[in-house]
C-alpha cells in the first residue's frame, strides 16, 4: 500500500491510500479520485518526502515532511481543535465543580463512617439523607455488590495538588 498526499485544483490537500502507483494512475485517469472538501476530480500528487523505515526502527519511523501550506493548514486545524477541546474541558470542569459544590453544600460529610452509614440507610436502620464521605475501593465495591447506590465525589486535577 502507498499513501499519497494529494492536492486538488482548488488547493485542498488530503491523503489517500492506493494499492500501487499504477492503481493511483488508473483511478485518477478514470476520475475515481476526488477531493473530500470540494469534490473536484482534478487531483495531483503533492510534494512529500518518502517514509523509509529500517527493520530495526519500525517503531521510530520519522514523520513525513510537510510542505509549508500543509504545515499552516494542520497548525490552524490543530489550534482550532485544541481551543475547542480546551473550551469543552473548561466547561466540563466547571460542571463537575458545580456538582461537587452542590453535594458538599446539601449533604452531610460522614467521613470514614461512610460505608457504615450508607449500609445502615440502605437496610432501613437509619433514615435516608444525602451523605458523602470516604471509602476504600474495597469498601465501595462491597457496597455496590450489596446493592447500595454509591458514586465517587467528582475530583478535579487542581484538587489533588
Amino acid at each position: 500500500m502507498i499513501r499519497y498526499t494529494l492536492r486538488c485544483d482548488q488547493d485542498h490537500s488530503f491523503e489517500s491510500w492506493f494499492q500501487s502507483s499504477s492503481a493511483y494512475d488508473s483511478q485518477v485517469k478514470r476520475k475515481l479520485v476526488s477531493c473530500p472538501v470540494c469534490g473536484s476530480a482534478k487531483v495531483e500528487k503533492a510534494i512529500m518526502a518518502p517514509r523509509i523505515v529500517s527493520k530495526k526502527g519500525r517503531d521510530k519511523a520519522p514523520a513525513p515532511v510537510e510542505t509549508p501550506a500543509q504545515a499552516t493548514a494542520s497548525e490552524s486545524t490543530a489550534s482550532e481543535s485544541t481551543s475547542l477541546m480546551m473550551a469543552q474541558e473548561r466547561e466540563l470542569r466547571a460542571k463537575l465543580r458545580e456538582l461537587r459544590d452542590h453535594i458538599v453544600k446539601n449533604a452531610d460529610n460522614v467521613g470514614e463512617r461512610f460505608p457504615n452509614e450508607a449500609r445502615a440507610m440502605h437496610y432501613g436502620d437509619k433514615e435516608h439523607r444525602p451523605i458523602y464521605g470516604e471509602a476504600s475501593p474495597e469498601e465501595a465495591r462491597s457496597l455496590i455488590e450489596e446493592g447500595v447506590e454509591v458514586s465517587p465525589l467528582p475530583t478535579l486535577p487542581e484538587d489533588r495538588n
